[in-house]
């Protein structure tokens, strides 16, 4: 049977755990090519107009694939930890994708808990049943898919002697270089070190999300705030760059309390839509940088 697994949203995070999982049920996995300028003009036309930019491109890659497998899975992630979720239009994603994109195969969208491993196993379960009746077999795959997600690294601690920046915003806008410009090569270029959220640890992270009055009730927002509170605060970096969706609520939220933390600390915030181009993209991180190097001499 062939599965097929979009490339898109938090394919970036968890692709390790659904390949292996699949795989070692003996499916063969079919999954979207890198976000690219077809994917793009076709999540577009296939989305509501008031989705934001990651939403029309998993829409995009849903699309590219849809006619090459048997079946497709299309994450409902719910929580990735206890006590909060992540961005609201991950509940009816998968709605969203089979009411929009016409001729859709058959599809697996039991909702995921990540945090709770109880739960993550009944879905592994229920979505293992549709490729094997070997229950056994199911949750032999479920237990490789574990173990080689925790030994997968993500994030970016490529740190500099010149100028060093913290790259956040959700991770589908940072791992994305299509949606990002390729952000990271750009930096890369200028000789600037980044560190992303994933090389701050949850105890600094939790340190300064404390001390705000309500803690946030999303994943992303806890993880980028303290991210942002942290090395800002504690001077580990030059400057911030945030990346966000246009339209994106939570980042709404999120960018003013970062802001407010900070003061006067060099923060630049990207917005992305399916309009944004890569002259003003590089020259705004050029004139950033450079904003950096006068203020380091």
């Amino acid at each position: 049977m062939k599965v097929g697994i979009p490339r898109g949203l938090l394919y970036c995070k968890y692709n390790i755990f659904f390949h292996s999982f699949f795989e070692e049920l003996g499916a063969e996995i079919i999954t979207s090519s890198n976000t690219n300028k077809n994917i793009l003009n076709n999540g577009v036309k296939l989305s509501v107009d008031e989705a934001c930019l990651p939403i029309k491109i998993f829409h995009g890659h849903v699309s590219s694939i849809k006619d090459k497998c048997d079946i497709i899975l299309l994450p409902r992630i719910m929580q990735i930890e206890k006590n909060k979720y992540i961005c609201p239009k991950f509940c009816g994603l998968p709605e969203m994708v089979i009411n929009n994109i016409p001729n859709m195969p058959k599809t697996i969208t039991y909702p995921i808990y990540y945090h709770s491993k109880y739960s993550l196993k009944n879905w592994a379960l229920k979505a293992g049943l549709n490729i094997t009746k070997n229950i056994p077999k199911i949750f032999r795959s479920y237990n490789i898919a574990i173990k080689n997600q925790e030994n997968y690294d993500t994030g970016i601690n490529i740190l500099s002697s010149n100028l060093n920046i913290a790259l956040l915003g959700h991770p589908y806008n940072v791992y994305d270089n299509y949606v990002n410009m390729n952000i990271v090569n750009i930096l890369k270029n200028l000789n600037i070190g980044i560190i992303t959220e994933e090389f701050v640890s949850e105890d600094d992270k939790n340190k300064y999300v404390k001390e705000l009055f309500k803690n946030p009730f999303w994943s992303f927002a806890k993880n980028s705030y303290g991210a942002a509170a942290y090395l800002g605060s504690e001077h580990k970096v030059d400057g911030i760059i945030y990346i966000s969706s246009f339209g994106c609520g939570i980042d709404s939220i999120i960018i003013d309390l970062i802001k407010d933390k900070l003061r006067d600390f060099p923060i630049l915030i990207l917005k992305i839509d399916e309009q944004t181009g890569q002259a003003g993209f590089h020259t705004r991180i050029e004139a950033f940088t450079d904003m950096l190097e006068r203020k380091c001499i």
